[in-house]
């Protein structure tokens, strides 16, 4: 199967590549960039992308798909559906399932069940700790040879910090990299939202901002210790990114990622008592939301991902105080990072896709996240001037969970290309 993308805006972080001209995709590689044709090879199709963006493959490192266990909220075949409609040719997948990913066979599973479906590429990511209960290491040298790319407890962090210690020498041996959600669960004291003015003002229990500095900086000192690649998840206060941006300069060996909600939303999205905006770690406040994009702007934050984090109706549709925490992300990111990154000046088209191509994939490592001639045709095309409405009734999610209902965004995925071959197209799966 040839395939020639012809004449759209080639972004290639990789490569720093930004130029306009043809993309030509061979037996599922890719062939060449430029002013190339199609010569002798006399492509089957020929894709117009014309005022389009063609980057590589967009890579989502944190997701939940929810299986095995929880397919009434997601299921592979569901979460590989939304991936494809939102541009990302893979994601990672976080270990809260049931049973909880802290077997190889169950690495196995989620594999063999990703291979059955042949949409989107997905690496799953195994447990610390046995059950997520942080008391006793999985086996995760077994989990690494089973196809696990990366190890984490989740919204499950370890609190014991001699514990921490161990997996993290356990892992730099190994050379595979751990994910930290950050937070002292003593201090986030089963709160609902950010701790401030508004869950004053609403009544509802609030969790301070030190309850994800404190481990930060605890995890910060253990990468020290033990020189174990730490990641750190989802940021999202202005300490945060401070104490990231110090260690960094300190030569500590850590990246980190945050996710467009941190970075479009605040805690006022939760004044309506929307189940929706409950996520953890909380929606947080306009300044935490400055410091975010400055952290992007400066290198300080290396990834963006989504958390995808898709719930049952019935589950949000309840009181605040008992609906899980979480938001669904992959349909909506790119028109976020877009309208609230690109448009406004915060980030080049380049460094935002970046951190959602090459950055991850390096922390993964993964080969993937670039158009070298020779690699995999993994490429997303996007629309950045299209404007659209946010209807969650058209997600492929099985689940609907998300704030953002009704929000006009700038910036659609048109195209999806997974071994070169169109697996979503306008956002609808066609593979």
């Amino acid at each position: 199967m040839h395939l020639l993308l012809k004449g759209g805006r080639i972004v290639d972080p990789s490569q720093n590549l930004d130029t306009i001209g043809n993309l030509l995709i061979k037996n599922g590689k890719i062939a060449g960039i430029g002013q190339v044709e199609s010569g002798d090879l006399k492509p089957e199709q020929v894709e117009d992308v014309t005022g389009k963006v063609v980057v590589p493959g967009l890579i989502d490192m944190h997701v939940h798909l929810r299986e095995p266990g929880f397919e009434y909220k997601e299921d592979i075949t569901t979460g590989s559906y939304a991936a494809a409609a939102g541009g990302f040719t893979a994601v990672a997948c976080m270990p809260n399932t049931n049973p909880v990913a802290d077997t190889r066979s169950v690495i196995e599973f989620i594999l063999c069940r990703a291979d059955e479906v042949g949409l989107v590429k997905v690496y799953p990511i195994g447990a610390l700790t046995k059950e997520m209960k942080g008391e006793e290491m999985a086996e995760i040298g077994d989990m690494l040879e089973g196809g696990a790319v990366a190890f984490s407890d989740d919204a499950f962090p370890l609190q014991n910090s001699g514990l921490m210690r161990r997996v993290m020498d356990y892992c730099a041996m190994l050379n595979t990299p751990v994910i930290t959600h950050c937070e002292d669960l003593s201090l986030s004291d089963e709160g609902l939202m950010n701790e401030g003015i508004t869950s004053t003002i609403l009544g509802l229990k609030g969790i301070p901002s030190e309850a994800e500095e404190i481990m930060v900086a605890r995890n910060i000192m253990l990468a020290r210790l033990t020189n174990c690649k730490l990641h750190i998840a989802h940021v999202s206060t202005r300490g945060s990114v401070e104490l990231i941006r110090h260690a960094k300069e300190t030569g500590i060996n850590i990246t980190c990622e945050t996710c467009p909600q941190y970075f479009s939303l605040t805690e006022e999205a939760v004044r309506r008592y929307d189940t929706n905006a409950k996520i953890n770690p909380p929606l947080r406040t306009a300044d935490d939301v400055a410091a975010i994009k400055e952290g992007l702007a400066d290198g300080t934050i290396d990834v963006i991902a989504t958390d995808h984090a898709p719930h049952a109706i019935e589950e949000k549709e309840t009181e605040f105080a008992i609906a899980p925490s979480g938001m669904v992300g992959l349909e909506t990111a790119v028109g976020l990072v877009i309208t609230e990154l690109v448009k406004p000046g915060e980030l080049s088209l380049a460094n935002a896709f970046m951190k959602m191509t090459a950055a991850p994939a390096k922390v993964l490592g993964l080969d993937a996240g670039t158009l070298e001639i020779g690699k995999p045709a993994n490429i997303t095309v996007i629309d950045p001037e299209v404007e659209w409405i946010v209807d969650p009734s058209k997600f492929h999610s099985r689940s609907k969970n998300t704030p953002l209902k009704g929000k006009k965004l700038v910036g659609l995925p048109v195209l999806t290309i997974v071994d070169g071959k169109i697996i979503a197209r306008n956002q609808e799966v066609i593979a």
